[in-house]
């Protein structure tokens, strides 16, 4: 009786799961969806807790409480500026909990023979495999987001006939596991195979730039939800090959749509190497690289006199935006400009920030309408009629040569044409590059000024010039 209520009830929580997926793609029914999700979860966790093979309360209930406490202490202390880093090394959580489920599942007496025995062993040695490898990957992408690691790529000589060797060696591991005689040769095998899948994970994210990172957090997701849907092969849990699949084909759309952002091949972002250059260097502001101009110095108050007078404004926000949080302070401009009867919107990139969504989120964190927040392709024709783009902490996104210079390392790489405008107010702490660590032209155009210092600091200034 259990057995046909929990598979009902798992069909709701995957329906649930579904649902929130989908809120999730509209900023107007996100919430919609988060709490979808919320709900799903809390009725796989209730039908798991009452499973009636589950018998060590205790152990179960102190291990839940633990999780519980760490995921509430995470998520009240957590900077909005450090989700990036979270979100991979909650991905480095589900990585290890799938080796970790795999060597039990393998490890726990069994009966299963013949064909069944087989298919299952290669249910255990594909999750340990893509397990290990999102385990390792994820710790080095949080390393890299948090500046413990440069963003610089470690180009070893030969990686890829590397990588090579190590795919063809865990082949071979795979074999001798299938075939091995006794559980010791079998457990040589998936050990062996274990630690090198940690370092592919390792070398594989070492390898990719920082100019790269949006891409690896989305890659990362797909990893970890192909993970959890191999554990629930394992563990013949329907409801864990179905969210699993979600998260890992999700993730692998979102993963193409940022490579179509950054005018990259899927493939060269695991290659690694773009986003190598001088200053390439975490989530820091990065090394100054030789200018190729001059640049116009702006202040704050005359920064107000241009938003005064302006008619048209786009506001671009980067990450030097969300480092500063200055994002409240933007809304209370934009707010201000409203009244006066200019036309305020918000201009986002695909790759804004150090993760997907990145800035939509911050710009809903501060209360900033949905209807006034448009996407690149929604906006990049209208720049030709805007008085005034204030592009904040934003760098590689609005950086002309993408476009102009075919020998950049970012050509070809959709941006903001920002610099069509009238008039650009750059609010910047230095000259220093972005993650892509290269020049930017932008700086040193006729219609732009560089707005010098904190964001949060010099906008505070502006919206004491507006009142």
């Amino acid at each position: 009786m259990f057995e046909g209520i929990s598979v009902a009830l798992y069909l709701g929580a995957s329906i649930l799961f579904i649902l929130s997926l989908g809120g999730l793609s509209n900023q107007e029914s996100s919430r919609r969806g988060n709490l979808y999700g919320i709900v799903g979860m809390s009725v796989a966790l209730l039908v798991t807790v009452l499973n009636p093979l589950v018998v060590s309360y205790g152990v179960l209930f102190s291990t839940m409480f633990a999780g519980a406490l760490i995921g509430t202490l995470l998520a009240k202390r957590v900077q909005m500026t450090a989700m990036p880093e979270l979100v991979a090394m909650l991905h480095s959580f589900v990585g290890l909990a799938a080796v970790l489920v795999g060597f039990n599942n393998f490890l726990e007496p069994g009966v299963l023979v013949g064909a069944e025995k087989v298919i299952h062993e290669i249910e255990v040695y594909l999750g340990i495999l893509i397990g290990a490898v999102t385990f390792s990957g994820s710790i080095i992408a949080f390393a890299k987001l948090n500046g413990k690691i440069g963003g610089k790529p470690l180009t070893l000589p030969g990686r890829h006939w590397l990588n090579l060797a190590i795919a063809v060696t865990c082949l071979g591991l795979g074999y001798r596991f299938l075939s091995a005689g006794t559980p010791g040769d079998a457990v040589i095998a998936l050990g062996a195979m274990t630690v090198l899948a940690l370092l592919f994970g390792v070398h594989m994210v070492m390898a990719i730039g920082g100019a790269d990172m949006p891409v690896v957090v989305s890659m990362l997701n797909s990893y970890s939800g192909w993970a959890a849907a191999a554990t629930g092969f394992m563990l013949h849990n329907n409801l864990l090959i179905v969210t699993g699949a979600l998260v890992g084909s999700s993730g692998a759309i979102l993963s193409y749509i940022m490579c179509a952002a950054m005018n990259r091949q899927f493939l060269s972002v695991i290659a690694g190497g773009f986003g190598g250059g001088l200053g390439a260097a975490g989530p820091s502001p990065a090394g100054v690289a030789t200018p190729q101009g001059e640049v116009t110095p702006i202040s704050a108050a005359e920064t107000a006199d241009l938003l005064s007078a302006a008619r048209n404004v786009v506001v671009v926000p980067g990450y030097g935006m969300a480092v500063a949080h200055a994002q409240h302070i933007l809304f209370e401009i934009s707010t201000i400009l409203k009244k006066k009867g200019c036309n305020v919107r918000f201009a986002i990139h695909p790759v804004a920030g150090r993760m997907p969504g990145h800035m939509n989120v911050l710009l809903a964190e501060a209360k900033v309408p949905y209807d006034i927040v448009f996407e690149m392709d929604e906006i990049n024709a209208d720049f030709p009629d805007v008085d005034v783009v204030v592009v904040i902490g934003a760098n590689d996104i609005v950086n002309p040569a993408a476009l102009e210079d075919p020998g950049s390392p970012i050509a070809g790489m959709p941006v903001l044409e920002v610099w069509k405008a009238r008039t650009v107010i750059v609010s910047k702490r230095s000259m220093a590059t972005g993650y892509a660590g290269v020049d930017n032209p932008l700086f040193y155009k006729e219609n732009t000024r560089m707005l010098f210092g904190d964001a949060k600091t010099m906008m505070d200034e502006v919206l004491k010039g507006l009142v």
